[in-house]
């Protein structure tokens, strides 16, 4: 007699659900799959509204994802830029040596811009150059290494701040003029006392010349004692025009060794926040021999940011606009940097005397930027000129500075 066979509870592997429970399984993978496409979704819909550009790159360097706003700050579109190389949104010499600073990267571990933010200058699809203040993040995931890079367009976005700047640098302006009139008053009248006291010595060194007859000692003492007078009051008269002009510049600065192209690209970052130049093409090229220069770096931003300023301002209205900043060696170990633009150049009749304070090209320029510039690079050892532009049409500025040793080397 056969035995009753019991249903068994257990399923072995393999062993298909029943019907009910296999379709409740699939039906929670069908929520699930949906919740992650709708935050998926989500995601991209924040991503896309997001004011800043966001980049994410692998670690070769090769873009993977491109915002809704990268594509309208650069130019290009996701599609294009998705597979390709971030360096296509940089300038160089920057594109060129991209993949390098990632090749250190990944062999040494140590970085100085992941995690920090900077202003750096970016390149649109047609060339054109513009300032933005860039910030990296990385991430590792499975061992494998992305970053992210969010950008944002200080043209655009610094437009109230440089108006700020700009009202605040003319009220700086407006002092320094009203300090300068003071200091006028002040030296006519502080040089009147003893140039009256020099004529008055030599008023009476000539009566006396008048009264000597013979060769008597007491006329002739008196004769050189008022003329030793007259010249400690002229001398008084010098000291009293250096401590004005120590004055006006402020005494002095402390220089040290500052890296150049660091130096040259903040510069210029600062120079093209709220510009109004539209499609001006920024090209550097930095000699490798030309590291470092020993400087006050304010002072020297200072001259670089005027000479930039002035480039863009005289290729405003030409067909072609293009600024080029240079570096290269110069003798008795100096550098030479040099910005050159594609303007209508120097006039022959106003050359003579660019650097002349209170000559100006401009309609509404005072015309000491030149001649400060000028004074700042003496004061630093070196020499400011201008010369037509050697590559073609428009103008180049060159000065020099002291070379110095990288920070933790010793001078040759």
């Amino acid at each position: 007699m056969g035995q009753d066979k019991v249903p068994s509870t257990e399923k072995n592997e393999g062993e298909a659900l029943p019907h009910g429970e296999a379709e409740a399984v699939a039906r929670e993978a069908r929520g699930v799959l949906q919740a992650l496409a709708e935050r998926e979704e989500q995601l991209r819909s924040i991503l896309a509204t997001v004011p800043d550009a966001m980049i994410v790159i692998d670690g070769r360097g090769v873009v993977e994802a491109f915002s809704a706003a990268a594509e309208r700050l650069f130019g290009w579109s996701a599609a294009e830029m998705v597979g390709r190389n971030v360096s296509a949104l940089m300038p160089e010499p920057y594109a060129s040596q991209h993949d390098g600073y990632l090749g250190r990267y990944h062999a040494t571990g140590q970085t100085r811009v992941v995690g920090m933010s900077r202003v750096v200058l970016g390149q649109r699809r047609d060339g054109t150059t513009f300032p933005m203040e860039l910030h990296i993040g990385e991430t590792v995931s499975h061992g494998r290494r992305a970053f992210t890079g969010f950008v944002r367009d200080l043209t655009e976005r610094q437009e109230t701040q440089a108006r700020l700047h700009e009202v605040q640098a003319e009220l700086a302006h407006m002092s320094r003029f009203t300090a300068m009139g003071e200091m006028a008053s002040t030296l006519a009248h502080e040089l009147n006392q003893p140039l009256t006291a020099i004529a008055t010595y030599l008023n009476g060194c000539r009566r006396l010349f008048e009264r000597l007859e013979g060769t008597q000692s007491g006329p002739l003492a008196l004769l050189k004692d008022g003329v030793e007078r007259a010249g400690e009051q002229a001398l008084r008269a010098g000291l009293i025009i250096r401590r004005l002009r120590e004055f006006v510049t402020r005494g002095a600065t402390e220089h040290r060794a500052e890296k150049l192209p660091k130096l040259i690209e903040e510069a210029g970052a600062l120079a093209l926040i709220g510009s109004s130049e539209a499609g001006v093409r920024v090209r550097f090229g930095f000699d490798a021999e030309c590291g470092y220069v020993r400087v006050d770096k304010i002072q020297i931003q200072q001259v670089l940011v005027n000479l930039i300023r002035n480039a863009l301002e005289a290729m405003n209205g030409e067909e072609t606009r293009e600024l080029s900043i240079s570096t290269s060696p110069w003798p008795e170990e100096m550098v030479r940097v040099c910005v050159a633009d594609t303007g209508p150049g120097i006039a022959p009749e106003v050359a003579a005397q660019l650097f002349r304070p209170f000559v100006s090209t401009k309609s509404q320029g005072m015309g000491v930027g030149l001649s400060v510039s000028r004074s700042i690079i003496e004061a630093h050892g070196g020499r400011l000129w201008a010369e037509p532009n050697p590559a073609g049409r428009g103008a180049l500025f060159a000065f020099t500075l002291h070379a110095a040793p990288a920070p933790g080397k010793a001078a040759p």
